[in-house]
């Protein structure tokens, strides 16, 4: 019960440290995911070393990591108005060709960054976007002038 106890307090403080890192530490991967990768990589080799720590311990810790991250899933899924909290929000950080540098840097995050992803989308001027979403995966959406918008295929609605 011991180990269990402390899986949950080491997964929810693993969590907070996340969340508060931003967008930026978090990258391509989820807040769960990220702390899934660090913790079990660590909670399996001490079950195979056996420092301290026996495989059914790891097990357990392992087990109780992964149970966490299926219910802070399931609540965010559930409960929708908890999601902000939980996982996050996408956040506007260039509108019109305006850099929102409070919200950058609230993020952790600088103009360089959003240069950086802009260009990776073959997009050369700050000016062409119209709108720049920073997604909770710490990923970049672009919409400029050209983009479409509506989903539809080019030559309108009704084509298929």
């Amino acid at each position: 019960m011991d180990i269990l106890v402390r899986s949950l307090v080491i997964f929810a403080f693993l969590w907070f440290v996340v969340r508060v890192g931003g967008k930026r530490e978090v990258a391509q991967l989820s807040a769960f995911d990220m702390i899934l990768l660090i913790t079990v990589g660590d909670l399996v080799s001490q079950g195979i070393v056996q420092e301290d720590f026996s495989i059914t311990a790891a097990v357990i810790a392992v087990a109780t990591f992964t149970l966490a991250g299926i219910v802070l899933n399931a609540i965010t899924f559930r409960y929708p108005r908890f999601r902000p909290w939980l996982a996050g929000r996408a956040r506007i950080v260039v509108r019109d060709g305006e850099p929102m540098l409070d919200t950058l840097a609230g993020e952790r995050m600088t103009i360089q960054d959003v240069h950086e992803a802009a260009r990776q989308q073959g997009i050369r001027r700050l000016r062409d976007i119209e709108l720049c979403v920073l997604e909770n995966d710490g990923s970049f959406s672009f919409f400029t002038s050209d983009s479409r918008t509506d989903g539809a295929p080019e030559g309108g609605a009704d084509m298929v």
